[in-house]
């Protein structure tokens, strides 16, 4: 089958790799209908995530068709339509039963990382019953695929992690696909105010389109001068950092309120500086976490409803043969004005 292998730090390569097979009984295998590309896959290419070995087929997120499923799996068969969440979880260990997933003993975050991922023609998903779900009928899967990663994510990692509440003001720093996420989902909680910070004009145009109330181009060196402005020098209730540095993590520190929330959503290659001296005396929570995928019911009810609608988080669609291509676009996003690229495979 055609996958998308990592070989090292930049290096990437469209090539033929075995079909996978079912190899314990809760295995299931999927043929891939629909996927994407995650900024953590670019992570990856950088370097940024060394569990990660050569000769690794990246993704962790998609939609397909059950093709095969082992002896102990009892909620899917053959033929099912489905969604693949980006955690795998056995459903029995301590992580599991205190609902962090994400720390599964047996799985976690496992996809495109230490087990091949998705962006291939077909993928192997261990723990099936807990680590899949049924794809309703007549829902667009381009749709679904957000519900993999990009949703959940800036839902738990942001929107409660921050606690955002009615009424409160809370900045997203960074625009792209997992910060406006967060912007959607943040809405299901009715902050008063939601200033989104960026680079990129194209992307803070998306984010007043997604309900943004503000938005501020961070590229002249004065975002938090302009966010103490707004809010009449107080800062915001809630600081999301959803790119990953330490400039915009500092950024967040040098915004949140006396008594907020700093929330990580970003993906972090480097050590930041913990602004202690400032922070120490203002009753501050900062909270990192890695997506558990606790909320995926939640969110697929809301999608199927139409409460939630993230088909503008959606601006190229490829073939799975253009995988390489989908790269290229999503790399350079800010001159390809790309946020998530659907990779189908019909």
């Amino acid at each position: 089958m055609k996958s998308l292998v990592y070989h090292g730090p930049g290096k990437r390569a469209w090539e033929e790799r075995p079909r996978p097979k079912v190899t314990d009984a809760s295995d299931a295998v999927v043929r891939i209908t629909r996927t994407t590309i995650c900024g953590t896959d670019l992570h990856i290419l950088k370097g940024d995530v060394p569990t990660v070995a050569d000769g690794r087929i990246l993704g962790h997120e998609g939609v397909g068709v059950v093709e095969e499923v082992g002896p102990g799996v009892s909620n899917f068969k053959k033929g099912d339509r489905v969604f693949i969440s980006c955690i795998t979880s056995c459903g029995r260990c301590d992580g599991c039963r205190k609902g962090m997933y994400s720390h599964c003993a047996n799985g976690g975050w496992v996809l495109g990382n230490t087990i091949d991922g998705t962006h291939a023609e077909y993928v192997r998903i261990p723990f099936a019953d807990t680590s899949l779900y049924h794809a309703p009928a007549g829902t667009d899967e381009s749709v679904l695929v957000m519900l993999s990663d990009i949703l959940p994510t800036g839902f738990e990692c942001g929107v409660l992690n921050g606690a955002v509440k009615p009424g409160d003001t809370i900045a997203v720093v960074g625009a792209g696909p997992v910060g406006l996420a967060t912007l959607l989902t943040a809405q299901l909680y009715s902050p008063a105010e939601i200033i989104v910070i960026d680079l990129d004009d194209n992307r803070l145009e998306v984010a007043k389109l997604l309900g943004a109330t503000r938005t501020i181009n961070s590229g002249d060196g004065t975002a938090v001068q302009r966010v103490m402005a707004l809010t009449d020098g107080k800062g915001v209730d809630v600081a999301i950092e959803a790119v990953g540095l330490p400039a915009t993590f500092g950024v967040c520190q040098d915004i949140v309120a006396a008594g907020g929330h700093v929330a990580n959503v970003g993906v972090h290659g480097k050590s930041v500086e913990l602004k202690l001296d400032k922070l120490w005396a203002h009753n501050v929570t900062i909270t990192t976490r890695l997506v558990d995928t606790v909320t995926t019911p939640m969110l697929l009810k809301s999608v199927v409803s139409g409460r939630l609608d993230p088909r503008k988080l959606i601006t190229h669609e490829f073939k799975l043969d253009d995988m390489m291509k989908a790269y290229d676009t999503f790399g350079n996003a800010a001159r390809e004005k790309a946020l998530k690229v659907v990779i189908r495979d019909d």
